[in-house]
């Protein structure tokens, strides 16, 4: 992809962004994304380049007098990025006003910027994250001083010295489990901040070491109980701890992507660190916001879904092959049209969920114990679906360009190895596949999902209507699904989460994919139909529907983009 604008050339998110905005913050947005746009697709891009390959994080363990720093090192390039991006407010608009509208922003603009950023700079995005989840917890349950003292910090868009943020989960015993964790607390009096405790123990992945000013770290008080139940939350300041030598840094983990952020294994010796918030919710408060990183690792993910789609879609329409550019085979075809189908329902589907964290989770929400349920379970089958598909999008983009996707010199390379952590980080499929199952039990989130889809394809206009035969049969299917599982023993229930889940991402997006037809609109219905065809149908129809519908779902929208830009 040529130096461009990712924003301008992007009309679904234009889209999308109208449909949610109100009209004044669209205009505000519209403008300041136009700026955005350009700076990914130009100077951030470039940057990212380096800083994957020559100018990744380092660990400086001792200076030139052997005196043990634990400083992390990284390019200035970066430095110039991190200071770009917050300055946007990308974070600090969630919880302070932007100044020319006079009112705070929302996860929706937030998430936009991300998924902007997340085309060429994934791996930063990750802290950009992090400082997302560390603002959310002091914001919402910091006691008022500490609240106070660090928060105009860590939400900083040039105002005030920034502190980016970081949430230590990971040790080494007990990784996904959480409620294995050893790190201690011991209470040592307080300050005018709040009540302080000796954290000491080690956090075994921890990241944007040393880049962080604050790190939100759970930890077990004297005489807590075993497991999730037993854990507190504090903020931990960092340089303070490091230039005490109570924060240390074993090493830096070497990664197969997301080189950007340095992600580490960290020791804390006697590290001050404030409690937040009830004692006995720390683990609770923590899953609050690894709901809100799990939003960000699906808008990552279709940050690299969008830029794989489009170094594929315009390599074949400039590469020749045999006397004929790639984008005129038909198999070619039919891959451009699969991936941008996908893109398109799985986009519109994704920024849905964003709209429905804000009205759950924007301070001074007061949603129902439904909405907090269906919200879950959204979060949860759309990240395991948009991280998978970061990666099979990688791939397609690499096999389009053969050879050349296997070269550094291309950005298809970065791409597969940045997507692949997408899929583990903030929950594999597996814990996001127990997250349904608990659910289940707690909400009968199953009977409220099945309950709005049912009344969601009763509400279909008439253009819509005749295509909904398949979405209705899945969800058949899912309630034979639901009823076979539960005359089954609770081991071999165990089996089945990743399908339910599957069977749900098909049902929800082929739903999507039926609103989004306009009558006014024939591309619309092409595109659905062919998603459809692809979601719902077998290999044994031979489908010719990605050949007939590509003019006009593939090089349309290539026309819009190039007017665009």
């Amino acid at each position: 992809m040529d130096e461009k604008n990712f924003y301008t050339s992007d009309p679904l998110l234009q889209k999308i962004l109208k449909k949610y905005l109100p009209e004044k913050f669209y205009a505000y947005a519209d403008e300041k994304l136009t700026e955005f746009g350009e700076r990914v697709a130009g100077d951030i891009d470039r940057r990212a380049v380096h800083t994957d390959r020559e100018g990744q994080p380092r660990l400086i363990k001792y200076d030139k007098m052997g005196n043990e720093v634990n400083e992390i090192w990284v390019n200035e390039g970066y430095r110039a990025t991190v200071k770009e991006t917050y300055e946007t407010g990308i974070v600090g608009y969630i919880h302070k006003e932007i100044p020319e509208l006079g009112q705070p922003g929302n996860y929706l603009y937030s998430y936009a910027q991300g998924y902007l950023l997340s085309q060429s700079e994934p791996g930063f995005y990750c802290p950009v994250t992090l400082t997302m989840a560390t603002s959310y917890l002091i914001d919402h349950y910091a006691d008022e001083p500490l609240r106070k003292k660090y928060l105009p910090h860590v939400v900083a868009t040039g105002d005030t010295e920034l502190y980016e943020g970081a949430t230590f989960l990971t040790e080494r015993q007990g990784g996904s489990d959480v409620g294995a964790n050893e790190v201690s607390a011991e209470a040592d009096g307080s300050d005018e901040f709040g009540k302080i405790y000796r954290l000491s123990g080690e956090k075994y992945f921890a990241s944007n070491t040393g880049m962080a000013g604050v790190a939100m770290v759970l930890a077990r008080m004297e005489g807590a109980p075993e497991g999730t139940k037993g854990l507190s939350l504090f903020l931990v300041p960092w340089e303070e701890n490091r230039l005490d030598n109570r924060a240390k840094v074993r090493r830096l983990k070497d990664k197969l992507g997301v080189r950007a952020v340095p992600s580490a294994e960290v020791e804390f010796d006697q590290a001050k660190g404030y409690l937040v918030g009830d004692p006995t919710q720390g683990f609770k408060y923590m899953m609050e916001a690894l709901n809100l990183s799990r939003v960000c690792n699906a808008v990552a993910s279709l940050g690299i879904m969008r830029r794989g789609y489009v170094e594929a879609r315009d390599y074949a329409f400039e590469r020749n092959a045999f006397g004929n550019a790639l984008s005129n085979y038909p198999m070619v075809r039919e891959t451009l049209s699969h991936l941008a189908v996908k893109l398109e329902v799985e986009m519109t589907a994704t920024f849905e969920l964003v709209d429905r964290f804000d009205q759950v989770m924007l301070k001074g929400a007061n949603p129902t114990d439904e909405e907090r349920a269906m919200l879950r379970l959204l979060i949860a089958i759309l990240k395991k679906e948009t991280a998978e598909q970061a990666i099979h999008f990688s791939h397609e983009s690499i096999e389009m360009h053969g050879g050349n996707g296997y070269i550094e010199d291309f950005v298809t390379p970065r791409l597969l190895r940045d997507a692949q952590v997408l899929t583990v980080w903030e929950g594999t499929a597996n814990i996001l596949g127990l997250e349904v199952v608990r659910l289940m039990k707690k909400f009968q989130i199953h009977k409220l999902f099945i309950e709005e889809m049912t009344v969601r394809l009763e509400q279909l206009g008439p253009e819509a209507t005749s295509l909904k035969a398949p979405v209705e049969q899945a969800l058949h299917q899912l309630v034979a699904m639901l009823k076979k599982i539960q005359g089954l023993d609770e081991q071999t229930q165990l089996l089945h989460p990743k399908k339910l889940a599957r069977q749900m991402t098909k049902i929800f997006e082929g739903v999507v994919a039926l609103e989004m037809v306009d009558a006014n609109d024939p591309r619309s219905r092409a595109v659905t139909e062919v998603f459809l065809d692809q979601t719902f149908g077998s290999d044994e129809q031979l489908s010719d529907l990605p050949l007939k519908y590509f003019s006009s779902i593939v090089e349309g929208v290539a026309e819009r983009e190039t007017e665009l830009i």
